[in-house]
């Protein structure tokens, strides 16, 4: 069986999500770095980086939320993996667009408001992650004028990993609505019962603090 390590409060979520989605049999293993258990030697066995998330495949080790979901939407076989080698690529760019150009401002923003008290903010740093962002928005913004997902016409670990990304500006309180495109998709990804499933959970931890 496939194990999932990490706490619900990390970037463990997507790759729950992607399991929920693929229908993959997985167990989830709560490993968090508040308490110190992704330094204890058995899970840094796991990932020697001592983050989380990260996967035990039998003999299959992985770490990178982003690789962890490739592998699984592959590893499924289902409709969640483009049945070609074009829909396969295009997985993979959006994949790592998403870390490389989506998350960085949303990281940066999510650094001063959920971390910091706020008098302490660097406002100027949120200036600048919110004027960051608009390209990357645009971007999706053009890519989806045409078309409902990424690759196709069914919702895919592409769409998945996109969209996982993404919900950290639903935490942040900072509205897509401007990008219509990206409005509507985001809408319709987030509102899948495997995401609403994790969702539900994430609020009940922030909620037990």
């Amino acid at each position: 069986m496939i194990k999932i390590y990490g706490q619900v409060m990390s970037r463990a979520p997507r790759c729950l999500w992607a399991a929920e989605e693929t229908g993959v049999e997985y167990e989830h293993i709560p490993v968090s770095q508040n308490d110190g258990s992704n330094l204890k030697p058995d899970y840094l066995a796991v990932n020697p980086n001592g983050k989380v998330p990260a996967m035990e495949d039998g003999d299959l080790k992985l770490f990178e939320s982003m690789a962890i979901n490739l592998h699984l939407a592959a590893h499924s076989g289902g409709a969640m993996w483009p049945a070609d080698d074009n829909g396969k690529s295009l997985a993979v760019q959006w994949s790592i667009w998403a870390m490389t150009e989506l998350e960085p401002p949303l990281i940066a923003m999510l650094e001063e408001k959920m971390f910091k008290e706020q008098p302490d903010w660097d406002t100027e740093r949120i200036a600048a992650a919110e004027e960051q962002i608009k390209r990357p928005l645009a971007v999706l913004n053009d890519t989806l004028a045409t078309r409902d997902w990424f690759i196709g016409d069914a919702f895919s670990i592409a769409d998945l990993n996109v969209a996982s990304v993404l919900s950290l500006a639903g935490l942040l309180q900072f509205s897509v609505s401007e990008w219509e495109n990206v409005d509507r998709w985001a809408t319709a990804c987030w509102s899948r019962p495997a995401n609403q499933k994790l969702v539900k959970q994430m609020q009940e931890a922030m909620a037990a603090g």
